[in-house]
């Protein structure tokens, strides 16, 4: 039986007859991969011969599609793997580019030698690799870098683009607007300058662009023609009152309707599912209390796969989840924060001060010019555990500790994760936790049988029973000693080959000892409850973590966090002066109320009579209430 093709699919059909790059613009829930591999078919179907790529965002995806299509023509990959594959055998480009970018200003591409000559890789006889870590005096370069070097060597050598597209009729990058902008330039501006033409195809939704590194939207290239777009209007996901709650936060033309296949996921005997959506308030702040109510009597808040319970920030979720310690070092370090009162301070005050003078100096003369009859510091040190950390770094110069930064976001962001990309573009994590998630994916990839992948990240070939049995030894090792500190689970790594320290670890443990000083000392478990949150074993999620993701009951917490990107009371006071975070929020919250199958709550803590008023106007009367 011959599949019938979606009125949006023969459209685009349409669009690569006229040999035209487009777009399949659709909202949450909308089917857009559904659509895509049913593209893929019928062009192997109509052309077997026919080379396709397929670019997705992360391995799952590609997982997924592979699961739904197979053809020895199609190549499904991720964005990092397909640029390095098209750029890996031009070893001599690939030595000079790296060189041009580390000695480019602009450029993020560093090297430990700082300024390198044109020699700098003539040593490196296995050529420029790319790896899970970098290592740029060994050629070794890791995600980041690749996609900067793909992007410049594109840019610089027309004839990269002239292979590209001898090689592949067809390019189709799935989530486009979480792409790289440099993604972007490469398959849109930099592949014009070959008179080969192979067809560009972007999937995606501009209302979900909720990471600041993605390009978000293509609108440029649409209203020059560079792109035509195909709008796929239909929601096969959510049930009625959450797809008149999701048009009414859309900003752009596109509005969404129920689907009209009777077998879609929200439909009911041919009928689309009513749905149940609710805005809470009150002036109890208690969640616990408030899943206490009848609003939940039917949720079962352990069953992470169907129940989840979205925050803006993990403040909350770090205690209930495991990480309470690792929390309280990356988002309340009271040193840290008065180091940087003391920056903030030199600077204002244009204090002129002697950097190779100890921290507690420097402490003691801002005081002392400020004129205060108690010092900060002695305020600060009446805590016996702040006086503890106040001594770690006491002594050190102020140069050694100015630089010192800790953040939160620094152990926990919450863009798309890839399940082995923990290096990938734009992540806010520091080295040191980017090191431990590769430690725990490695050891997870041995015990899910992944063993080819293993290999690969860890370059232990299984080559005896012997090292087999060595091997399995090792990484049991992990898991009966996850109440050794991290520091110390560390070690074990290195020396064993399961994962090797790299540049970047190496030059943040350097720079920010006080830090990695402090994380050490913390059991692993920790870390590895912090893992296992992240990839959703339990019902907290952040509301940026659950995109992509669909639960039959979804609980939205909104509290700003002390958050600046985001304000939910400017969302539903409509209050658009602050534009960028307008916006963004409004795309978040867009994207947890299209998670849900069948129930949405949304809870507000104290909201005023105008945010209210809002919430009737998008819930509906009947939908608001107080508790």
């Amino acid at each position: 039986m011959v599949e019938k093709l979606e009125l949006e699919v023969q459209e685009i059909l349409k669009c690569i007859a006229r040999k035209q790059n487009f777009l399949l613009s659709g909202g949450a829930g909308s089917g857009k991969t559904y659509s895509l591999v049913q593209l893929i078919k019928e062009i192997i179907h109509t052309n077997p011969l026919t080379k396709i790529a397929c670019i997705t965002y992360t391995n799952a995806a590609v997982k997924e599609i592979e699961e739904r299509v197979s053809h020895q023509n199609l190549k499904v990959s991720t964005i990092h793997d397909f640029l390095w594959d098209s750029i890996r055998n031009y070893q001599k480009d690939l030595k000079n580019g790296l060189i041009d970018l580390i000695n480019t200003e602009e450029s993020k591409i560093t090297s430990p030698d700082g300024t390198v000559e044109a020699s700098y890789f003539n040593n490196v006889n296995e050529g420029i690799q790319y790896k899970e870590y970098t290592r740029i005096q060994e050629g070794i370069i890791s995600h980041d870098e690749v996609l900067e070097l793909a992007n410049y060597l594109y840019k610089k050598h027309s004839v990269l683009c002239d292979i590209l597209q001898d090689t592949f009729q067809f390019i189709f990058i799935d989530e486009y607007q979480d792409t790289s902008p440099l993604v972007i330039k490469i398959f849109l501006e930099h592949v014009k300058k070959s008179k080969r033409r192979s067809i560009i195809g972007l999937f995606g939704d501009a209302m979900q662009s909720i990471y600041d590194s993605g390009i978000g939207n293509i609108n440029e290239y649409i209203e020059s023609n560079e792109v035509f777009e195909v709008q796929k209007k239909q929601n096969r996901r959510n049930p009625r009152l959450v797809i008149e709650l999701a048009n009414k936060l859309r900003y752009d033309i596109l509005v969404q309707e129920p689907s009209e296949d009777p077998t879609a996921p929200n439909m009911l005997n041919g009928v689309i599912k009513e749905g149940n959506i609710k805005f809470l308030y009150s002036s109890n702040d208690s969640i616990e209390e408030i899943k206490k109510t009848l609003y939940f009597e039917e949720w079962d808040f352990t069953d992470s796969k169907q129940t989840k319970e979205l925050y803006l920030t993990h403040n909350l979720i770090a205690a209930k989840a495991g990480f309470p310690s690792l929390m309280e070092i990356y988002d309340k370090d009271p040193i840290i924060k008065f180091k940087n009162e003391m920056r903030r301070k030199i600077k204002e005050d244009n204090v002129s001060i002697n950097e190779n003078e100890t921290f507690d100096q420097i402490a003691d003369l801002l005081a002392i010019r400020g004129k205060q009859k108690k010092l900060k510091k002695e305020i600060l040190l009446e805590d016996p555990e702040t006086r503890i950390l106040y001594n770690l770094l006491k002594d050190k110069t102020y140069y050694e500790v100015k630089g010192i930064y800790l953040d939160k976001e620094s152990l926990i962001d919450d863009k798309k994760q890839d399940e082995t990309d923990e290096n990938r573009k734009g992540s806010k994590r520091d080295a040191l936790v980017k090191h431990l998630f590769k430690i725990q994916h490695i050891v997870d990839l041995y015990n899910k049988k992944n063993y080819n992948e293993f290999i690969r990240r860890t370059e232990l070939p299984i080559t005896s029973i012997k090292r087999k049995k060595e091997i399995h030894d090792i990484i049991k090792s992990f898991s009966d000693f996850s109440n050794k500190k991290i520091g110390e689970i560390i070690e074990l790594a290195d020396i064993n080959g399961i994962c090797k320290k790299d540049d970047k670890y190496n030059k943040f443990v350097q720079d920010n000892f006080y830090v990695f000083d402090r994380v050490r000392e913390v059991k692993y478990s920790e870390f590895q409850n912090l893992f296992f949150y992240l990839e959703g074993f339990t019902p907290f999620s952040t509301q940026h973590k659950i995109k992509g993701a669909e639960f039959e009951n979804v609980l939205v917490i909104l509290d700003n966090g002390k958050w600046s990107s985001f304000n939910f009371d400017y969302l539903f006071s409509e209050q658009s002066e602050k534009a960028s975070v307008y916006y963004r929020t409004k795309k978040l919250f867009y994207v947890c109320c299209t998670r849900a199958r069948d129930n949405l709550v949304v809870f507000f803590h104290n909201p005023s009579d105008l945010i209210i008023r809002q919430a009737k106007d998008w819930f509906g009367d009947d939908n608001v209430k107080m508790i």
